[in-house]
């Protein structure tokens, strides 16, 4: 999930969103049809790290996560807070 990540990550600074998206959309759903194990990797690894890259360098999480991403995003960052 890491190596996924990364790739993410480089394709959003070299300004391929569409191809970002794709990986995003993958992403999502490896999350859906995935075991338990295989949905905590991809929270805990894939999510925290890509939601983290936007986050510093201030791009919109909102307009590149899908659904089931994005409420995974949001439970890290609530988690996170408290």
């Amino acid at each position: 999930m890491q190596r996924f990540a990364d790739i993410t990550k480089t394709l959003i600074m070299t300004g391929n969103i569409l191809r970002a998206k794709r990986c995003l959309e993958r992403a999502e759903d490896i999350f859906n049809k995935g075991t338990d194990e295989i949905k905590n990797a991809v929270t805990n690894v894939y999510v925290f790290s890509v939601s983290s890259f936007m986050e510093l360098h201030k791009c919109s999480i909102r307009d590149l996560f899908p659904v089931s991403l994005k409420a995974e995003y949001r439970k890290l960052t609530i988690a996170s807070s408290k």
